[in-house]
């Protein structure tokens, strides 16, 4: 979950900065004023106290929307405060009127595009009569200008202001609309990736359970024939039914020696399928899976247990790790055999002393072959499992 945690994160921060711009856009309106020698004015103080309660309100809405979630309650009180911040703040697209702004650019995400585009209309209507409303009640007299209320002026400022907070509302919205539906993209996609995982994992102890059945099935239905024919013999004829019991107990120890075989994962356990089985498994949970492997086959018991080590590997990698790439390389020589997997999910698995059966069980197979295997952290953020065999093997 770190990199949806990251890309929430940066989503967050994209929808917050319109909090930047109003304060900024407040801040240098103060300084404007100030550099013209304006008067002080009671209608600011109350323009930066809607502005502050508008900016808590508005980090409750962000987190809201990226939850998909739509409080209406604090929509309608940041709106109010919004309005009040801008209209006793001059209403200027780049002043105090970034507050109409940044509240209709995190409403506007989780609604339809109608709605979306009604707000925006609303949104630039309401910044437009504002900023207009005040240069009528006398807020432009401090450019000390003559004819600062002529309707010349009035009329320059609403289709100004207007071309500006139209810009300024569609730019907002489709930018938070797309930063938002990116994270919601990255969320489904990584939740499809540990579907596919679960489903792989499902899928494999489905087919072991498939292969354990074959293996022990015709063994059992031969096991319970000859055990009834000997109970039907035993008053019969003694000897007949005597070695239907030896029969039986032929099968008995066939069927749990390829019981054990299967489990150990010896039995028709092929190491090129297998490594072309894990790769299908991985690219189909979304890792991309590259293969290594030298132009000849190892020796038939390293092969067999290499193959078991490499499905281990790979459905730990799928159910612990958030890994995207996995590198599987194979070599051996004269002297020994080396198997090393790799993934990059490292940061997702166990805590360092902490091993799982499947890793206890490849150590036990590793070490019937006189072989050790060792799981560890790369200095390049891997995580790497690697399995060794000395050749040739002790018989």
């Amino acid at each position: 979950m770190g990199e949806i945690a990251q890309a929430r994160r940066l989503c967050w921060w994209m929808l917050n900065s319109f909090l930047g711009l109003l304060w900024g856009g407040m801040a240098l309106s103060a300084l404007a004023e100030a550099g013209r020698g304006a008067q002080p004015w009671p209608l600011p103080a109350v323009s930066v106290a809607a502005a502050a309660g508008f900016t808590a309100l508005y980090l409750r809405l962000v987190n809201a929307v990226i939850e998909s979630r739509y409080p209406v309650r604090s929509i309608v009180a940041s709106g109010i405060l919004a309005v009040v911040a801008a209209g006793t703040g001059g209403a200027q697209p780049f002043g105090a009127g970034l507050a109409l702004v940044a509240w209709l650019a995190v409403v506007a995400v989780g609604v339809p595009r109608r709605r979306a585009f009604a707000l925006g209309a609303g949104t630039t209507l309401l910044g437009v009569a504002l900023s207009v409303a005040a240069a009528a009640t006398g807020w432009w007299q401090l450019l000390d200008m003559p004819d600062a209320r002529g309707p010349v002026w009035l009329g320059a400022v609403a289709v100004s202001n207007t071309f500006m907070y139209v810009v300024m509302c569609l730019a907002c919205v489709v930018s938070n609309r797309l930063w938002v539906w990116i994270y919601r993209l990255a969320v489904r996609a990584h939740e499809g990736m540990e579907a596919h995982a679960r489903l792989a994992v499902a899928e494999e102890r489905l087919r072991f359970a498939r292969d354990l059945h074959d293996l022990v099935g015709h063994r059992l239905s031969a096991i319970a024939v000859k055990t009834a024919l000997a109970v039907r013999l035993s008053d019969a004829d003694m000897g007949a039914a005597r070695d239907e019991m030896a029969a039986v107990n032929g099968l008995t120890r066939t069927a749990l020696r390829e019981l054990r075989e299967a489990v150990r994962g010896y039995r028709r356990l092929d190491l090129g399928a297998e490594l072309a089985s894990v790769r299908g498994v991985l690219e189909a949970a979304g890792v991309r899976c590259e293969l290594r492997l030298p132009y000849r086959e190892p020796p038939e018991e390293v092969a067999a247990v290499f193959a078991y080590a490499v499905r281990e590997a790979v459905t730990n990698v799928l159910k612990h790790s958030a890994a995207t790439y996995c590198a599987i390389t194979l070599s051996f020589t004269a002297e020994r055999a080396e198997l090393e997997v790799r993934n990059d999910g490292a940061q997702t698995r166990q805590p360092d002393g902490e091993t799982g059966h499947g890793l206890h069980g490849m150590r036990e197979r590793m070490a019937s072959l006189g072989g050790e295997i060792t799981a560890r952290q790369g200095t390049d953020g891997h995580f790497i499992l690697k399995a060794v065999v000395s050749l040739p093997i002790p018989g």
